[in-house]
């Protein structure tokens, strides 16, 4: 694909699941003309979200196919429509979970455009704001977006490094700051993976005090690499006698089901805990185990624009990027091997210019 020209559309290389359950190949798509306020982004990197594994199996129900995933995405402006502002050809940028939603509701009012009801996300939706095809993500070499939803990657930041933080990153950011991380605050990280190395990382640069409770000790060494102040297993029956009643804040990144009441046994007073990963089983909670010690359980989906955004600044102030492995477009059915047993530390990144049509 070269420079985007209005009124032309484009066809690129990606990589596609023809149907639920396929594996990945080798496709070319097309991408709609540069409108108004349209950004063209000659896609550098774009990571392996667990979603994608889950979205591409049709593990939780009715997908787009064929479907490029790719939600976590990093590269550089090529071109830009008349009326767009916030971005120049030669930014380094980036492209999240969602691209587009009303900008009208009450949600988006308040910049939490992740939780407007028309909101459309980067892969697997239908684009109702643009002619209503199907959306196709970062799993290719070059996607056109409304300005609204293109983000700065900070200069300080490997675009490699940095593609993760548009979803993992938001992801863990959001709830740290909503429930108030900080000096004098302790946190626990539920699980060790790719949502979870970062929520440590962002929680030692807010200043909190960070525990990681991962099932064995054997990345005890990451965890206090990462930043971590304790590690605990939690196959061992005693991390819960000890850690009773302590920490203010769980993020959960697991995507497992889990003994929640023992989890919110760990939380102090007015406590909360909460879901990041997604399971698709119901959870078994005791009202009890909510009262004793007035606990809270609630769930938090990424960020709005303007909050990802500064995450992003956060981010390039403290040094904070994931840790990746770099893969070519021909490893990506293994990496999604790979990531269902948890086999990597910590995030997959495929190298855009391995896509082949």
């Amino acid at each position: 694909m070269h420079d985007e020209v209005p009124g032309e559309r484009t066809r690129v290389a990606a990589c596609a699941a023809p149907s639920a359950g396929a594996a990945l190949e080798p496709t070319t798509i097309e991408r709609r003309p540069l409108g108004p306020h349209d950004v063209a982004i000659a896609i550098q990197y774009c990571g392996v979200c667990h979603s994608d594994v889950h979205q591409v199996h049709g593990d939780w129900g009715d997908g787009t196919f064929p479907m490029v995933p790719g939600h976590e995405i990093a590269g550089v402006v090529t071109a830009i429509g008349p009326d767009v502002t916030k971005h120049a050809v030669g930014d380094r940028v980036g492209v999240g979970v969602i691209v587009g939603s009303c900008r009208e509701c009450t949600m988006c009012e308040q910049g939490l455009e992740q939780y407007c009801a028309g909101s459309v996300e980067t892969y697997a939706a239908t684009d109702r704001y643009h002619g209503g095809g199907p959306t196709h993500g970062g799993y290719s070499t070059h996607i056109v977006t409304d300005e609204h939803f293109v983000l700065r990657v900070p200069d300080s930041l490997p675009l490699e490094a940095a593609a993760p933080l548009l979803c993992a990153g938001i992801t863990t950011y959001s709830p740290l700051k909503h429930w108030n991380a900080g000096p004098g605050t302790k946190v626990a990280v539920l699980g060790l993976g790719g949502l979870g190395h970062l929520a440590v990382k962002i929680a030692h640069a807010m200043g909190a005090e960070v525990t990681v409770l991962s099932r064995s000790l054997s990345k005890k060494d990451d965890g206090l690499g990462l930043g971590a102040d304790h590690f605990h297993a939690t196959d061992d029956p005693a991390t819960f006698d000890q850690l009773a009643g302590t920490f203010d804040l769980i993020l959960c990144t697991v995507s497992s089901r889990l003994d929640v009441g023992a989890y919110l046994a760990l939380l102090a007073n007015g406590g909360t805990m909460v879901y990041l990963g997604i399971t698709d089983e119901p959870l078994d909670v005791s009202v009890f185990s909510l009262l004793r010690g007035r606990a809270s359980l609630a769930g938090s989906q990424i960020g709005g624009m303007a909050e990802t955004q500064e995450m992003l600044d956060f981010c390039g102030r403290h040094g904070i990027g994931a840790d990746v492995e770099v893969i070519g477009a021909d490893r990506l059915n293994e990496a999604f091997e790979r990531v269902r047993h948890g086999d990597v530390r910590y995030r997959f990144v495929v190298d855009a210019s391995t896509f082949e049509a």
